[in-house]
């Protein structure tokens, strides 16, 4: 079987409700596929891969739930977001779809088809050290633009122009670094603007900028990274494992018992009114 036929195969699997929130049963071929082909085919498509933050981030905020629900792939990031499609849809994924990892399957596809990526978000710092290390990987990869974060609101017509910008560099794909949920945000209310792939990465930029290190393989397969990165970061961080992971593991537990329904709200549609650039 292809890559693209396996690619496919996955995909049949569709979206699955994770508390509310529809991640698609995927792996790696099947959604660097689809990001390959929307860039190939000039349409736009959103992406993002969500670790618990992200889904719980949907889960207390209908109105951002129904943005990630608008997605049109929603990979699950982390360990306990694949366990969560396997007991509670039957999904058989074998291992996550790490944003990271993610991120790496689709440039070298992108540097082998010879399509331009554009890097939105993080810091200029960030950014001088993410891409000579992304031409390390890859030698043949077209950077087409670099944008950094100004850390602010969107002003008036300020989303059109940066449209503008991305488009007149020729890439075919966005890699948007700006946290989440402000790179989803980004993602969905840019998306009607370009006609490619925006991709929602995460701290893809500052790993591969080697500013951020990888746990242990042994930590990523027992979905141990949390704890992982709490040591790195505890004072930034401890708020969202501290909180945020037994509220996951209860609301799973009481949608798995029919305790909670978790009705997935409808796909926004609706432009935000303000999002961070």
């Amino acid at each position: 079987m292809s890559e693209r036929q396996r690619g496919a195969a996955v995909n049949e699997r569709g979206k699955r409700n994770v508390l509310g929130v529809l991640v698609d049963a995927t792996d790696y071929a099947a959604a660097t596929e689809q990001v390959v082909v929307a860039a190939q085919e000039r349409r736009p498509l959103a992406l993002t891969a969500l670790a618990v933050h992200g889904v719980m981030t949907g889960v207390l905020d209908p109105a951002h739930n129904a943005r990630l629900n608008s997605f049109d792939v929603v990979t699950p990031d982390g360990q306990p977001v694949r366990w969560a499609l396997n007991l509670l849809h039957g999904a058989g994924l074998t291992d996550r779809v790490y944003g990271p990892q993610l991120t790496l399957h689709v440039l070298s596809r992108f540097a082998d088809e010879g399509l331009p990526v554009y890097l939105y978000g993080s810091t200029e710092e960030t950014l001088s050290r993410l891409i000579p290390a992304l031409e390390r990987m890859f030698p043949a990869l077209k950077i087409a633009g670099v944008e950094p974060s100004k850390f602010r609101a969107v002003q008036p017509g300020e989303d059109v122009e940066i449209a503008d910008r991305i488009r007149a560099s020729g890439a075919r794909l966005v890699l948007v670094g700006l946290g989440c949920p402000r790179q989803e945000i980004f993602a969905y209310a840019m998306r009607p603007l370009l006609d490619m792939p925006l991709m929602a990465v995460g701290a893809a930029f500052d790993y591969h900028a080697g500013l951020l290190r990888n746990p242990p393989s042994w930590m990523q397969r027992a979905g141990l990274e949390w704890f992982w990165r709490l040591g790195l970061e505890p004072k930034r961080l401890w708020r969202r494992y501290v909180i945020l992971n037994p509220a996951y593991l209860t609301r799973l537990a009481a949608q798995k018992t029919g305790l909670w329904k978790a009705k997935p709200p409808r796909p926004a549609t609706e432009h935000p009114g303000s999002f961070a650039v």
